[in-house]
């Protein structure tokens, strides 16, 4: 009897030292593999794409590109690997520059798989709402990547200045990719270009002021931000896309704009290809 109870203390005290011995549960995880999923897409590849085929003007030499896409290509295939867990680990300001990154190499793509290249995008059907690409763990088109995601997501109306169709009127192409550290400055620094280029022209002598058609499509967008009375011309859309202009624009042109005295129409859509 009295080794029978040794015996069972004996395993007892074994169990509790054991026991004391195990680590805890948190502990036995890798510090490192609990915040890889945080860490942004690299965009080494697309950056270079970016400085070999798109000038200063954000056109693209696409005959160029054609003749070698597999950087391209290899930087699409790394975005459609990216997590739904991953992607949602990330900040706001890299979920936002991911997707504009994906939306215009996504173009790029779907222009130089065309062979001979189309005169516009206009030209390739499904382009937008029909063909698919693998982004987030699902096939996505690139309407849903703007309409779906971006804009539905995220109250950021710069994205417009950010996303190119591969149309003359787009916005021109930023020749470097988009970053998280970097998206606020570089969205500013799109709004401005996209204004001075295709998206405001101001015309005194003729008292009229036209804008991107874009502020008309997706004019909707810039209202919860921008929306104001009393200033500027137009109605209520009208009036929040200018005062959002108004804001990257010389003093001399914000008073101007804002006065509203003067005929506000869009300007006409150059859908021909944004290439060198």
């Amino acid at each position: 009897m009295l080794k029978t109870r040794s015996f069972v203390l004996m395993a007892a005290i074994a169990l509790l030292t054991s026991c004391t011995n195990t680590p805890p549960l948190a502990q036995s995880v890798n510090p490192s593999a609990a915040t890889a999923s945080a860490q942004p897409l690299s965009y080494d590849t697309y950056g270079t794409v970016l400085k070999t085929y798109v000038n200063a003007k954000g056109l693209v030499d696409y005959p160029a590109l054609q003749v070698n896409p597999q950087p391209l290509k290899t930087f699409i295939a790394n975005l459609g690997a990216v997590s739904p867990s991953t992607y949602a680990a990330w900040s706001e300001p890299d979920k936002i520059a991911f997707l504009i990154n994906a939306y215009n190499a996504i173009t790029l793509e779907s222009i130089i798989d065309q062979k001979p290249l189309k005169k516009s995008i206009k030209d390739i059907w499904g382009v937008w709402n029909s063909n698919k690409h693998t982004l987030l763990g699902e096939a996505k088109t690139l309407d849903n990547i703007e309409h779906q995601i971006l804009r539905k997501q995220f109250d950021e109306p710069r994205i417009h200045a950010a996303l190119v169709c591969a149309a003359m009127s787009c916005p021109p192409l930023l020749p470097e990719p988009y970053t998280g550290a970097k998206l606020n400055a570089q969205l500013d620094d799109r709004v401005r270009q996209w204004l001075s280029s295709t998206g405001l022209q101001i015309d005194r002598t003729q008292n009229k002021v036209k804008i991107s058609a874009i502020f008309d499509w997706f004019g909707d967008d810039w209202q919860k931000q921008y929306s104001v009375e009393g200033k500027f011309a137009g109605n209520a859309k009208q009036r929040a896309t200018l005062n959002f202009i108004s804001r990257y624009v010389s003093a001399p042109d914000r008073d101007y704009l804002a006065q509203g005295q003067y005929k506000l129409s869009y300007l006409n859509y150059d859908w021909s290809l944004n290439r060198q």
